[in-house]
Order: structure tokens, then C-alpha cells, then sequence
């Protein structure tokens, strides 16, 4: 007799449509995007007049949307334009962002990317960060590891932290200074730490997951920057924290992602700098 309880069972084919699906749509979206002549693009802000935001944003994350839910109509999002949907009732989110870099994009400058969280009951399954102006293509399955166009990658083994590279990221309000960010930046700096600041944060962790940085702090950021990029970090043999050091959640605000051989240490510079108790969760 069949139960009157009815649950749905995530099996590993139907993970793997979804980031194949991903896969899809990341790689329409970012191509249209590169294919855009920035020259031509109508720009408005949003949260302050340095908070960009292009017609080509919007564009994107409705395509994404509408691919998605002509496969699966019981799945909702949550992304940085369109914000959460009122469609889909299932244990299947969306997480998107269509253009994760969206000032360097608007200027023309080619460092950015669009990134895909599949989010199932709560937790990150999949994901998908897309750059196109290098044909770069990140996925990432949980229990499976972190990918670059198919070869699995890693973190960093670099144990020197002066020869390491690392990576930052200012929120658009860094002139109201929350949470020290300045501080902080000088207080690695005064470390002798290599520091670059790149404006994508989801760039950022798939290039921790590949080896190219040791290290990425930020605040202020939201789950659609961070939820590939997180697990990406953590498939590829890294850590992911909150500032206080907690298992790093997408719906909190701060995040540590490191190779884990100099997470103790950036860590500590950032409580040196906010005081023993950081005030960021």
C-alpha cells in the first residue's frame, strides 16, 4: 500500500540534469552578454549610484528563469535583479546571477562571469560559474568535486603566505566603511600579503577553487555571489567560513574561502582589526 505521506526523492540523475541545465543557460546568458556592445548599453543604479545594473542584467536572469521553469515548473529562484519568485511550491531553488561583475561589464572590462546555485532543501547541490571572455566554464556537484571545462581542480598547496595571492572585494557602500573593510585591507596589507581586488566576487572563489588565489574575504555579500563559489572552494579541497569562524551559510553576510593552509591567519587579521568579537555574522 502506497504511503499517504508523499516526499520527493533526490536521486544523483536528477542533480545532474539540473547542472546540465545550468550549464545550458549559463552558457547562453554569458555569451549573449559577451556578444553586447558595452558602448551601447543603457545603465542605471540601484542601491546608490555606484551599484550598476544593465538591460542585459534583467535579460538574463528572465531567460534563465523562464528555460528553467519550462523543464521544471515546480522550481523557484532567487536572484539579484528579479529577487525571489512567487512561482514553484518544490524543495528546488534557483540562486542566479546573471552578471556577477556587472561595473567591470558595464566599463567593458572582461573580468566577469554569471553564477548558478541549484539550491535543494536548503542546501547547495550544484552550480555553475561561467566566464566567457576566457571560455571558462567552473561546475561543481556536491560529493563529486570542482571542475574547470572538465578537468577536476584544486586549491592552492602554497604554504609560504607572503609568496600566496589573495583576493578581496569592497561592498558599494565602502565609503560609509562597515565593518572596518578600509582597516582591514591595510591591516593585510601591513601583513606583506599580494592583494588584488577584482569586482566579481563569484571570480574570486572559482579562482581560490582553482588555485590561482590562497585566499578571499568580503562582506557584505549576497547568496547569489556566493553560492556556486563556496562549494566550488569546498569541493576543491578548501574552506569556507563566516568571519566568526561558523560553517559558512549563503544567507549570511561575511565569508572567509580559503585553501585552508592560511585560513587561521586571515582569521586572525580581520579580529585584530574588528576586535575579538567580530560584529559581522
Amino acid at each position: 500500500m502506497p504511503s499517504v505521506f508523499s516526499f520527493p526523492i533526490m536521486t544523483e540523475h536528477s542533480i545532474q540534469d539540473y547542472l546540465s541545465l545550468a550549464i545550458e543557460v549559463a552558457r547562453e546568458a554569458g555569451d549573449y552578454a559577451y556578444r553586447v556592445n558595452t558602448n551601447e548599453l543603457k545603465i542605471a543604479s540601484k542601491s546608490n549610484e555606484m551599484d550598476l545594473v544593465t538591460e542585459v542584467d534583467g535579460r538574463n536572469e528572465k531567460m534563465i528563469r523562464d528555460t528553467v521553469l519550462s523543464k521544471y515548473s515546480d522550481h523557484s529562484f532567487l536572484g539579484e535583479e528579479l529577487g525571489a519568485s512567487a512561482e514553484g511550491e518544490g524543495e528546488v531553488r534557483w540562486i542566479i546571477d546573471p552578471i556577477d561583475g556587472t561595473v567591470n561589464f558595464a566599463h567593458g572590462l572582461p573580468i566577469w562571469c554569471v553564477s548558478i546555485g541549484v539550491e535543494v532543501n536548503g542546501q547547495v547541490e550544484c552550480g555553475v560559474i561561467y566566464n566567457p571572455n576566457l571560455k571558462e566554464l567552473f561546475t561543481v556537484r556536491r560529493g563529486h568535486g570542482a571542475f574547470l571545462n572538465g578537468k577536476q581542480i584544486h586549491v592552492s598547496s602554497q604554504t609560504n603566505y607572503k609568496q600566496g595571492l589573495f583576493v578581496t572585494g569592497f561592498p558599494y557602500n565602502v565609503h560609509e566603511n562597515p565593518d572596518k573593510v578600509i582597516e582591514q585591507f591595510v591591516g593585510f596589507l601591513s601583513k606583506g600579503l599580494l592583494i588584488r581586488r577584482l569586482g566579481s566576487a563569484a571570480l574570486d572563489l572559482a579562482y581560490v577553487a582553482c588555485g590561482r588565489f590562497d585566499g578571499f574575504w568580503e562582506v557584505g555579500l549576497s547568496p547569489w555571489d556566493t553560492s556556486a563559489g563556496q562549494l566550488m572552494v569546498r569541493e576543491a579541497g578548501g574552506r569556507a567560513t563566516h568571519y566568526d569562524g561558523s560553517d559558512y551559510n549563503i544567507y549570511r553576510k561575511s565569508i572567509i574561502a580559503t585553501s585552508g593552509l592560511h585560513h587561521e591567519m586571515v582569521m586572525k587579521i580581520i579580529a585584530e582589526v574588528n576586535g575579538a568579537k567580530t560584529n559581522t555574522p
